[in-house]
């Protein structure tokens, strides 16, 4: 009896930590580029008994019974995301950004072979280094030539690169990605040398969703593999989108290569999460890359190093701030913490330490999913500044932040309505 009281207190500690959470996203400034939240109708979905099912194999054909509803989901989310994208072939069940990664660079290359992609300090995703998938893979890394002024990828020294390197596969997309990426100007040296092009557009997928950053299908890509809960406000878990031509490759690469439960809630989630965005991503999408502008000019005025400024900053969801004046990413960071303005270090490095790193990456796509727009943006700029550059008490600022949420309590941009941060968010 006693173990069953110890029991008990301890999953009520389990339940009242997650109640926490909640309260301080509730009176949060979330900034994370990487984060969003879904609407209620999918967190239903997630917390539905289709979290306890198994449903390996494919559409009609699966290897467990008891599927006949799975099917119809499964068949909806890609019909959906056929739609949405305009792509030829869509598979649902990768169940993370890295997972899908891993299926499109298995699927197109072969042990040994050559793979260009961004560098890590240059804002490349750590699944595209040589610590991930390209030595799982026993690939041979070169990265593409960089601007660090501009932000992006030389789209010259690339071509060049292209044509002396011969890679298999050229890997478009990255962790830090203020600019499309240049896939149309790769596109024929690509063809000279027999390399696919594969872009991870985990990070701005929503923006491609609403038709507002790139077009990469379109523009010269084989494949896009991405996760779906960073611009794009879905559940956690992936998605691949491809040629019909590719997709026997890439679905056995998925199903058996790299999934085996694709995690049927998550299935459920994103078919709703990609009926939401046929109907609303353009405008999300839109405010989106408006409130970023507005932050990032705000920030500028105010006295930040924010990068780009000679090309209006971004033109995705993300800024990002050369902090180092200010004593680095990591000071910025824990600082803005104690206010209750949630973000993360980036991982430009410090001339002088390049361990250190010298910036910040702020996201706007979770403040837009709740409401916020331009007079926000600046509201937000003046209480950043506050604390970095003006150094007043973050306790002061927490206070602040928190009035500033009261009217920001629920989502928008998705079917019905309901409290963002409410805990439980659901009663099933």
């Amino acid at each position: 009896m006693k173990r069953r009281i110890e029991m008990e207190a301890e999953i009520e500690n389990i339940v009242d930590t997650v109640r926490m959470h909640h309260e301080l996203y509730k009176n949060a400034l979330p900034m994370i580029a990487s984060e969003n939240i879904t609407s209620n109708k999918v967190r239903l979905l997630l917390a539905s008994d289709l979290s306890h099912r198994y449903a390996e194999g494919e559409v009609g054909n699966r290897f467990y019974q008891g599927c006949k509803y799975i099917d119809k989901i499964e068949t909806k989310a890609i019909e959906f995301a056929k739609e949405l994208f305009e792509a030829e072939h869509a598979n649902v069940k990768p169940i993370s950004g890295v997972t899908a990664n891993m299926a499109a660079l298995f699927a197109l290359t072969s042990p040994g072979e050559k793979l260009m992609a961004l560098s890590v300090p240059n804002g490349g995703h750590i699944s595209h280094s040589k610590v991930s998938i390209p030595a799982m893979r026993n690939l041979t890394l070169e990265t593409f030539p960089y601007d660090a002024r501009e932000m992006n990828i030389d789209v010259d020294e690339m071509v060049k690169a292209i044509r002396l390197n011969k890679p298999s596969l050229l890997l478009f997309g990255g962790s830090l990605f203020l600019f499309p990426h240049p896939i149309s100007e790769a596109r024929e040296a690509a063809d000279e040398v027999g390399a696919n092009i594969v872009y991870d557009g985990s990070h701005v997928l929503g923006l491609i969703a609403g038709k507002k950053f790139q077009d990469p299908l379109r523009e010269g890509a084989d494949v896009v593999a991405s996760s779906t809960h960073k611009t794009f406000p879905g559940p956690q878990g992936a998605i691949l989108l491809c040629k019909e031509s590719l997709k026997e490759r890439i679905d056995s690469a998925v199903f058996p290569g790299t999934v085996s439960n694709h995690h049927l809630h998550h299935v459920a989630g994103l078919a709703v999460s990609l009926a939401e965005m046929l109907y609303f991503g353009d405008a999300y999408a839109t405010q989106i890359i408006t409130n970023a502008k507005v932050l990032a000019q705000s920030l500028y005025e105010k006295g930040f190093d924010v990068l780009c400024e000679h090309k209006g900053f971004t033109e995705s969801h993300q800024i990002a701030i050369n902090t180092l004046s200010h004593g680095g990413g990591a000071v910025v960071a824990e600082k803005l913490e104690k206010a209750n303005i949630i973000i993360n270090k980036n991982m430009l490095p410090s001339d002088k330490d390049p361990e250190k790193p010298a910036g910040i990456r702020i996201g706007v796509q979770e403040l837009t999913r709740i409401g916020m727009k331009g007079s926000e943006m600046r509201e937000i700029a003046a209480l950043i500044a506050r604390v970095v550059i003006g150094g007043e008490d973050e306790n002061r600022i927490k206070d602040e932040v928190q009035a500033l949420r009261v009217g920001f309590q629920h989502i928008h941009y998705c079917s019905g309505d309901g409290e963002a941060y409410a805990f439980p968010a659901i009663q099933i």
